[in-house]
């Protein structure tokens, strides 16, 4: 099986792409992501299993990949952001808070391993609530939005065969398990052509009867 966000990868390592506005001003597009991210004490596991497998298996990807689950990764000129945000925040506060367990491994035949998350359908629910916003994440009919196909936390991906070989012999024996409480979405952006994230926002998640009103939308 194909990793879900993989056919999108050449794409997002072009140059970042660019235009003038009215004013002669350089407007520039920004990859952005939004993920659901383990408490500290969970994240500090999940680090240290991706550190021995970078040291084992020669890969300093797997540590460079930060423990997430990825909801939906577009990108989208920056000038945009603010709207973007604004909705996203809004679709955030009427989501509930939510238990995630975590199980053990899974792979994508031959380039990615995984831990299985077992709450899948909550995920794939907010997932599907994002989508209320896919219409401020497209910047052209080429480049739409991707949304996840299956809920889970790389360990290491793009690996060589020789790692994912090497690799999955040992992590299909092996056993993990963990939980934590989906209660914040990060909002994630980075400039195309570089390969650090930050934090645009943290999205309470609050289970409020939000009504999302026109000027929402375009103030």
């Amino acid at each position: 099986m194909e990793h879900p966000f993989k056919k999108k990868d050449r794409y997002y390592e072009k140059e970042r792409p660019s235009f003038e506005d009215a004013f002669g001003k350089q407007v520039y597009a920004a990859e952005y992501m939004m993920v659901l991210q383990p408490h500290e004490d969970l994240y500090n596991r999940i680090m240290k299993v991706k550190q021995e497998f970078a040291v084992t298996y020669e890969n300093a990807m797997a540590t460079a990949l930060k423990p997430h689950i990825a909801l939906v990764r577009f990108v989208q000129y920056e000038m945009k952001e603010a709207q973007l945000h604004n909705r996203l925040r809004l679709l955030a506060m009427s989501l509930p808070a939510f238990k995630i367990d975590l199980d053990d491994f899974g792979s994508y035949p031959s380039h990615t391993i995984y831990i299985n998350v077992k709450t899948q359908e909550p995920i794939k629910a907010m997932a599907r609530k994002l989508r209320e916003a896919q219409s401020l994440m497209t910047v052209n009919k080429e480049n739409k939005p991707l949304f996840l196909n299956e809920p889970h936390i790389a360990i290491a991906r793009k690996l060589l065969p020789w790692q994912y070989e090497k690799g999955w012999l040992e992590f299909a024996n092996r056993h993990f398990h963990g939980s934590f409480i989906a209660d914040q979405l990060l909002f994630l952006k980075r400039p195309l052509g570089t390969k650090q994230w930050q934090v645009v926002d943290r999205l309470g998640l609050m289970n409020l009867p939000v009504e999302t009103k026109q000027g929402d939308l375009f103030g």
